[in-house]
């Protein structure tokens, strides 16, 4: 697996979005978002567009990959 630096949780605070709400938004479990936050887990391309419109930030700015 690819390593990345995920942005998440500094977003999801900025929209005032808790893990279990986000998780909600999202459609995935709230240890879904927590691993992500701690890039333990790479995203599908759905999840992470599911999370860039819930949070309104283009995932580039979230999901990090270095070149």
């Amino acid at each position: 697996m690819a390593e990345f630096e995920c942005r998440l949780k500094k977003y999801r605070l900025l929209k005032g979005l808790t893990q279990e709400q986000l998780a909600a938004l999202a459609g995935v479990r709230r240890e879904t978002i927590m691993r992500l936050e701690k890039a333990q887990y790479n995203p599908s391309l759905k999840l992470a567009i599911d999370i860039s419109r819930a949070v309104e930030t283009p995932v580039e700015e979230i999901f990090i990959f270095p070149e």
